[in-house]
């Protein structure tokens, strides 16, 4: 390793370096792999492919909550485990090539898809070492490490046991899984090559070894795509001992992205991952499959990198190798390395938007689980089957259940839709918001926001996953609350009207790069309705009333709409399950005492926050005795009625006994 490599880890941060590294996630990298450069013209594998990711990482601060392993080469009865003294004496031989030797022999390397130099050997005996650190220093039983990125040039696994080629030289991932199974006590590894072309070498290597799981996605393009051939085809699951060990899942054109990996991810990988139970997992992470690579031409995003490393993350008590392989568009790699990087240290994944996996990922997806279901029993080709020959005639269970909410309300309390101008709205939430026919000359408004409620079912049968129909419901929270909302006034002078909103938005047809969370949607819906309907309506005396995620949207209400709110709004309800904290608002300053002498939460009688001092910012904190959340709003439905009507009749506090 160089100097200048070394000094960068002391001299990243003045702070003591064992306040910051974390020590079980650990980074092995040396700019001394960019010695293996092209002579002769420009080329994809260019030594910017690693230094651009340090930069990014370090820049990011990440490197300084990782462990810095220090690199080495690969030594030669290392190298042996997997390829041959043939293949390593030639290797060997390319530090002594002169410039005359590297034009004379450049037709021949280019045929191999390899370009040589002097610097060529050194390179590659440290990309090996590099990977064969990190995980030694993963699977050794005397580590902490955890977890490991081994920023790593050339690449390697395109090499075979016999033969360079795709600009591999050696198989780094499989010299390293040979020395660990060797020296330690992990003998189960699966490897999860995400890298755009398949990894021939890897699965060459281990293709009768049952104790080594290859997984694969990659082009194929009917075996047209690099490396060619049919060996990564569907069919291709390894041989003798080793059958059923090698999981390729070969995509028939370029342009697949985010939501194509995950559903292969959720279908294949992870059953399978689970059924083999590895012992150490090891990410050959080729971002070639990012948007924007002139080879791979996919459009993975670094969010969707980081969901796949997360869900990989959470297998092999989260010992975890994370291999560079190809990637050749310099800046969406970094992006990308970054984004895994994030998780290794412990951060979670950007949020990913609603998407669905396209016709031909759907396609192959199913006829991978028929193959791979002959081997193993966690996958199901029922579950994936394409919907293509029913999709016209087919609903999803949340808008049945939608559909089913708004003709209760429309039949039982004469409630009518509301409609929304803002298209995006429309789409996401359209038949959602509900309202009484007196909701614009009412001056008492209860403006009530939550989910679409909690579907009960039972199995037929545990194989099929089959629901039975006669044993499955819907729980719907909100019957008895609306019942009293709509009944309240009987009798009396004043009447209620109430403005019911589903929160629960639907999926997009098709993927959008650009579209909100469901968060800021929610946000956006409920001041909307606020500005077009509350403020325009006569109410005078407003309660709100938020169920789980309608909780927060009413808050951030309370805070955007704050001069409007305070005059019109007389009490706010939260209604929160034991995973949800009771939020309030902090801004502006005098919203404090006013939500004070306005709220109300109800919680389980058990809840976490009777024991933090966030209970002191709200001023009615009731425990309820129940602790199931789905029925949480029911048994505390009468102190909910108590306190509103203590707020719209003489606002005296209530009697919470």
């Amino acid at each position: 390793m160089d100097g200048t490599d070394e000094g960068n880890v002391v001299r990243a941060t003045s702070a003591p370096l064992d306040d910051v590294v974390r020590p079980h996630v650990a980074v092995i990298y040396s700019s001394e792999m960019t010695c293996h450069r092209p002579l002769l013209e420009e080329h994809y594998e260019q030594p910017a492919r690693i230094t651009r990711i340090w930069e990014t990482i370090t820049a990011a601060g990440c490197t300084l909550k990782m462990k810095r392993i220090p690199i080495r080469p690969a030594h030669k009865n290392e190298v042996l485990l997997v390829h041959s003294e043939d293949h390593w004496d030639r290797v060997q031989a390319l530090r002594d090539l002169t410039d005359e030797k590297i034009q004379e022999t450049h037709p021949y390397y280019d045929s191999l898809s390899l370009y040589v130099m002097q610097g060529t050997t050194r390179a590659a005996l440290l990309s090996c070492g590099g990977v064969i650190e990190a995980c030694l220093a993963v699977a050794s039983d005397l580590s902490e490490i955890k977890k490991c990125f081994a920023i790593v040039r050339p690449p390697g696994h395109h090499a075979e046991p016999t033969q360079h080629m795709g600009f591999c030289f050696f198989n780094n991932v499989a010299v390293a899984i040979r020395n660990i199974q060797r020296q330690t006590n992990v003998k189960r590894v699966m490897v999860l090559d995400w890298d755009v072309h398949h990894g021939n070498g890897t699965q060459r290597a281990f293709n009768d070894d049952p104790t080594v799981l290859y997984v694969s996605l990659h082009r194929y393009d009917n075996g047209t795509f690099y490396p060619c051939g049919p060996f990564g085809n569907i069919q291709s699951c390894g041989e003798g001992p080793g059958l059923g060990f090698s999981v390729n899942i070969p995509w028939p054109c370029e342009g697949m992205g985010d939501a194509e990996y995950i559903h292969a991810f959720q279908h294949i990988v992870m059953p399978i991952a689970m059924e083999f139970a590895p012992q150490l997992v090891i990410i050959s992470a080729g971002f070639d499959a990012a948007e924007g690579d002139p080879l791979g031409q996919c459009r993975i995003t670094p969010a969707g990198y980081a969901h796949m490393t997360y869900m990989l993350s959470g297998l092999a008590s989260g010992r975890l190798v994370v291999a560079l392989e190809g990637g050749y568009n310099v800046e969406a790699g970094a992006r990308s390395a970054l984004a895994v990087t994030k998780i290794i240290i412990g951060e979670p994944p950007d949020e990913l938007p609603p998407m669905t996996a396209n016709e031909q990922a759907t396609e192959v997806v199913w006829l991978v689980a028929k193959e791979q279901s002959k081997y193993w029993k966690n996958v199901n080709p029922k579950a994936c089957e394409p919907r293509e020959d029913v999709e016209i005639s087919t609903f999803s269970i949340p808008e049945i259940l939608k559909l089913h909410r708004q003709n209760y309300l429309s039949s039982n309390h004469r409630m009518m839709n509301v409609p929304l101008i803002n298209e995006e709205m429309g789409e996401r939430f359209g038949m959602q918001i509900m309202c009484t026919s007196d909701i614009l000359d009412n001056p008492t408004m209860v403006f009530f926001m939550h989910d679409f409620g909690d579907l009960q079912t039972e199995l037929e049968n545990a194989a099929t996953c089959n629901l039975d129909l006669e044993r499955s419901y819907l729980v719907d929270f909100s019957k008895e609350l609306i019942s009293w909302i709509k009944d309240a006034g009987k009798g009396v002078s004043i009447r209620h009207c109430l403005l019911d909103v589903n929160l629960y938005p639907r999926p997009l047809v098709a993927p959008v790069k650009k579209s909100k969370s469901a968060q800021v949607l929610a946000k956006e819906l409920v001041i909307y309705l606020w500005d077009n309907y509350v403020q325009l309506s006569n109410a005078q005396r407003v309660i709100l009333i938020g169920h789980g995620p309608g909780c927060q949207p009413m808050i951030d209400l309370l805070q955007q709409r704050w001069s409007s709110v305070s005059t019109k709004v007389k009490g706010v309800v939260q209604v929160v399950g034991h995973l949800k904290v009771p939020l309030a608002p902090n801004q502006p300053d005098e919203i404090i005492p006013w939500y004070l002498e306005h709220s109300f939460v109800a919680v389980p009688g058990n809840h976490q926050v009777f024991a933090t001092k966030t209970k002191k910012r709200h001023g009615n904190v009731v425990p309820i005795n129940e602790t199931r959340a789905i029925k949480l709003i029911t048994d505390a439905l009468p102190s909910i009625q108590r306190f509103v009507q203590a707020q719209l009749g003489d606002h005296q506090h209530m009697d919470t006994s």
